[in-house]
């Protein structure tokens, strides 16, 4: 209510002051006999002077009227009394309003919960120790913890450097077998600066001020480079979709052990090659199907012959529409011959499928 009469504060001062002139006639340019107390008054003399009993009757109703009038005119006059001169204390009060909105989003639905978690904080406040002695004692086991998250941050920066090296070393082999043996996968691993907002940043053995997060104090970022003698760029700035589904799957036929029961989805991860290369694909995808829930969009028969399901989509021709249907063992047959060359209605289409679909069964049995 207080801040809704602070930003009303003129027109509410206009309000009563017009309406205590009109009572009273407290006002330099009104003429005297102008206010209400004074009409009031005029007619209670006229009708108090009259012999008549109706008349002195309604004059005393009347003065109960100007005492009504009187009384208002006085409250008029204390309401603008008590009005702030300027609208400072609205600045105030809503400043005011702002910080208990804040203190109820941090740590209590309401003020009653705030007031309570006041009282709480100074009990604990009264109850810690901060004589010198045990000043000295926490700022020991600062240091001390410090120490351990130093140690700690700098044997993993040191295992995270190790490992990227290997991991380089074994994802780009792998694009080596699909199709890509021009490429080159980095790992690079580099220590965070620490922020100007940083409340604890941490110094290395090296003297490095770093920042220091839940997972360390590094930055770790892959690289890739597709053709031989090109720059090594991030992996995401670098590698096209194709390109980038076949980082993917090298990278999970690496870690493969330690993502056990994950699902995967590859698009486009055959795109541009075919041949042995596209067999190579099949074959790790079979691969990561020992272990994983393995998706693949592909359009290469090499790579579909390896899958235990085979789903085909159709086009819904004039509706617009699409399906997805399950292959049987036949269907399955003709699909991958339409896939070899557009002959899934030729013996001899029928029979290559045959023979990629046994031989990539066969492979996947191994």
């Amino acid at each position: 209510d207080d801040i809704h009469r602070l930003s009303e504060l003129d027109a509410l001062r206009e309000a009563a002051q017009t309406a205590r002139v009109a009572l009273a006639g407290l006002d330099d340019d009104s003429p005297p006999d102008a206010s209400a107390a004074n009409s009031l008054g005029h007619a209670k003399s006229v009708l108090e002077a009259t012999d008549d009993s109706a008349l002195r009757a309604l004059a005393e109703q009347l003065a109960g009227a100007l005492a009504v009038a009187t009384d208002v005119s006085t409250e008029l006059g204390d309401y603008l009394a008590e009005l702030p001169s300027d609208a400072s204390t609205l600045e105030t009060k809503l400043a005011r309003q702002a910080e208990l909105r804040t203190l109820t989003r941090k740590y209590a639905a309401d003020i009653n919960g705030v007031l309570q978690w006041a009282n709480e904080s100074r009990e604990r406040l009264a109850q810690l120790d901060v004589s010198e002695e045990a000043l000295a004692e926490l700022e020991r086991r600062v240091d001390e913890l410090e120490a351990k998250v130093v140690s700690a941050a700098t044997e993993l920066s040191k295992a995270r450097t190790k490992a990227a090296k290997g991991l380089a070393k074994a994802v780009t082999a792998e694009l080596g077998g699909l199709a890509m043996a021009d490429a080159a996968f980095t790992v690079s691993v580099a220590t965070i600066p620490a922020r100007a907002d940083d409340s604890a940043p941490l110094t290395l053995p090296s003297g490095a001020t770093v920042h220091a997060g839940h997972d360390g104090v590094d930055a770790v970022e892959f690289g890739f480079a597709a053709h031989r003698g090109t720059d090594v760029l991030p992996l995401s700035k670098s590698a096209s979709g194709g390109e980038l589904s076949r980082v993917m799957l090298a990278l999970e036929v690496v870690l493969a052990a330690s993502a056990e029961g994950t699902t995967m989805v590859f698009d486009e991860v055959d795109a541009g090659v075919g041949g042995r290369a596209a067999v190579q694909i099949g074959r790790r995808l079979a691969r990561l199907a020992r272990t994983h829930q393995v998706i693949v969009v592909t359009h290469l028969p090499q790579v579909a012959a390896y899958a235990d399901v085979h789903l085909v989509v159709d086009s819904g021709g004039r509706n617009k529409s699409s399906g997805v249907r399950r292959l049987d063992n036949d269907d399955r047959v003709a699909e991958l011959a339409r896939m070899l060359a557009g002959l899934g209605e030729s013996d001899s289409g029928r029979a290559h499928a045959r023979e990629l679909l046994d031989a990539a069964q066969s492979d996947r049995a191994e």
